[in-house]
């Protein structure tokens, strides 16, 4: 890193947290390819498949900080291993607050190992709050569920063959053909009736359905499993 850098580093951007930097960092994996030395925000932007824009929002969240070497934005090697650290909990959808909280607590990382076992316990809170999100969308999947078998079973029941409301062979052939799209004219035909016959077969059905038009009619239809 060269001393222009250095000064360029101080003088630009504040520090990402307490004074000075911290000694001890995650042992995670770098990207590949990274060019030796300060890391231009292209290159940056690259190798961590994100905008430069991202990059400026990291910087504003005092997540990373860039210097300087001319007009150019660049990363020494301690900022893009910080920006692997905040990729990796991005990627486990950790929210910007509570990466701003762990960065800090590395800050005080008296050894490798203890950052390590931070960014270990991070993990496993995060995993954590992710299986308590899958319990409720289990919960909420299966209320859910039983909301649509009730409405199923109640909207069914008007289709009990010892009811007024059951549909005739007939009918069902007529809603079969209706759920191919065929038109009225084609379904009189195909059904060898009258197009008056036929209309009158279409709206009855319809109406059985408390439907307003053949579209609901064969929804419904399909939803209660009386045609596919």
């Amino acid at each position: 890193m060269t001393d222009q850098f250095a000064r360029s580093m101080d003088r630009d951007t504040a520090p990402v947290s307490a004074p000075g930097h911290p000694r001890f960092l995650p042992d995670v994996r770098l990207p590949e390819g990274l060019p030796p030395g300060p890391v231009a925000i292209a290159d940056m932007a690259n190798a961590f498949g994100v905008t430069h824009r991202t990059l400026h929002f990291y910087e504003e969240k005092q997540l990373i900080r860039a210097g300087r070497i001319g007009l150019m934005r660049v990363y020494d090697d301690e900022q893009v291993h910080r920006m692997a650290i905040i990729t990796l909990a991005r990627e486990v959808g950790m929210p910007i607050a509570t990466i701003q909280d762990m960065l800090r607590d590395l800050h005080q990382a008296a050894s490798q190992e203890e950052a390590d076992s931070m960014f270990l316990e991070a993990l496993m809170v995060r995993k954590r709050e992710l299986i308590a999100s899958l319990s409720t969308v289990h919960r909420q999947m299966q209320q859910l569920t039983h909301l649509i078998d009730r409405a199923t079973d109640e909207q069914g029941a008007g289709n009990d063959n010892d009811r007024d409301g059951a549909l005739t062979e007939m009918e069902i052939q007529c809603l079969e053909l209706m759920a191919e799209g065929l038109s009225p004219v084609k379904l009189a035909r195909a059904m060898a009736m009258e197009l008056r016959a036929a209309q009158a077969l279409e709206s009855a059905i319809i109406q059985k359905f408390q439907a307003h038009n053949r579209f609901q009619a064969v929804a419904k239809a399909v939803l209660l499993g009386i045609i596919k």
